[in-house]
């Protein structure tokens, strides 16, 4: 039986042939999948560098771009009862007696009033920058005197003035309060704060006030929180940009741009610039407490040393209670109401305990956990670890 080869005789010739357009081929597939890496890992190095990158307009504003604040003193009516007592806000009466003789309505000599659906407050706002004349403003209506409560009520025209005592704004609207309340046979209960409310657009802007931006020929950005990283960063991007406004650092919070001469449209050109991306430094570590609300936030850069922690709760407990003493039938004696108090004092021991040191934020609220500590304890806790040295943080109360 003949062999059969493993390649015929013309194998050879035909892959020398093929051979060119096969290596072609493969440089040329190499080739694109080299490509697709590329970009692949240009896109990716694109999505990590700007992952914490932040526009600049959320990092500062420009200088002179601001609010202002406006007060103004004016009278609530309408309440069911539970406004200032007179006898004790006189303010109240005079307010009330000039403005009705402003309004043509003149009350005779010596009258004396009692009020109880009337209410001195003060009104608070905040104007913007840029603010128009018709433009609608939100105020805030707070009691000055004793009233009991807002609800229901109705605030007087009020004009709104500035610090330099000039007239912005006026007020007028029904008073929208977030509370309830009620009493009867010496006993109350409230839900939520009843002598403060809002008028959602209660004021109207009668005057504007000039904003002054770049007119020197320069502009100065403000960071809202100082870091020279930050503003070395900032003015970094707008010079990398190409904008035709040198940028320089002056300090940690202010950076200088010049505006370009040919800048025909300054709105879009500061448009352009506050939209700029700006890597921002890590966060400050800080725990922010409300002391009034018990709320406690922490910032991501906040760390725990490792340190021993043991906290007990001190409460005091005192009961009345009210028993009648009566005398014999025959006695000559009275029936008397006498109270008896019981005080308890409760202290709550606690363990030393072990907290291990947190390098993130998510150790720290686990370390801090352990303890089982309400806020109003926690805010003890923390004032005492940062002044160990075991809390690497600010901590700031508000």
């Amino acid at each position: 039986m003949a062999s059969v080869p493993f390649f015929s005789s013309s194998s050879p010739s035909a892959s020398a042939q093929e051979s060119p357009g096969l290596m072609r081929a493969f440089i040329a597939s190499a080739a694109q999948h080299a490509l697709k890496l590329v970009l692949l890992c240009v896109f990716l190095t694109f999505l990590l560098g700007n992952a914490h990158a932040t526009r600049i307009k959320d990092l500062a504003g420009f200088s002179g771009v601001r609010g202002n604040q406006l007060i103004g003193y004016g009278l609530v009516v309408g309440l069911d009862g539970s406004g200032d007592q007179t006898t004790q806000t006189p303010f109240t009466v005079q307010s009330l007696t000039t403005m009705l003789t402003q309004l043509g309505v003149n009350l005779p000599p010596g009258t004396n009033l009692q009020l109880k659906n009337v209410a001195a407050v003060v009104v608070t706002a905040s104007l913007p920058p840029f603010a128009q004349p018709g433009q609608t403003l939100d105020v805030t209506v707070s009691s000055l005197g004793n009233a009991k409560s807002l609800r229901g009520g109705t605030l007087l025209m009020t004009p709104l003035k500035g610090a330099d005592g000039n007239v912005y704004a006026i007020a007028q609207g029904n008073v929208a309060v977030g509370g309830a309340g009620a009493s009867a046979g010496g006993s109350k209960t409230q839900i939520n704060h009843l002598s403060a409310g809002r008028v959602p657009a209660g004021a109207t802007v009668e005057r504007s006030v000039p904003t002054a931006l770049g007119e020197s020929g320069v502009i100065q950005l403000e960071l809202h929180r100082a870091d020279f990283s930050t503003a070395t960063r900032m003015a970094d991007v707008i010079n990398q940009k190409n904008t035709g406004a040198p940028a320089r650092a002056m300090d940690a919070r202010t950076v200088m741009v010049s505006l370009p001469r040919d800048a025909h449209d300054r709105v879009a050109f500061l448009a352009g610039i506050e939209n700029l991306p700006v890597t921002d430094a890590i966060g400050a570590a800080r725990v922010i407490i409300n002391a009034r609300t018990g709320s406690v936030i922490f910032t991501q850069a906040v760390k725990l040393e490792p340190c021993a922690v043991a906290h007990g709760s001190l409460s005091v407990t005192i009961s009345s209670t009210p028993e009648v003493s009566q005398p014999n039938p025959l006695g000559l004696g009275q029936t008397a109401v006498t109270n008896k108090t019981d005080i308890q004092i409760k202290q709550d021991g606690t363990a030393l305990m072990h907290l291990k040191g947190g390098a993130d934020l998510g150790e720290v609220v686990k370390a801090l956990n352990t303890l089982g500590a309400n806020p109003q304890d926690l805010l003890a806790i923390l004032q005492a670890m940062q002044t160990a040295g075991a809390l690497k943080a600010e901590l700031e109360i508000i």
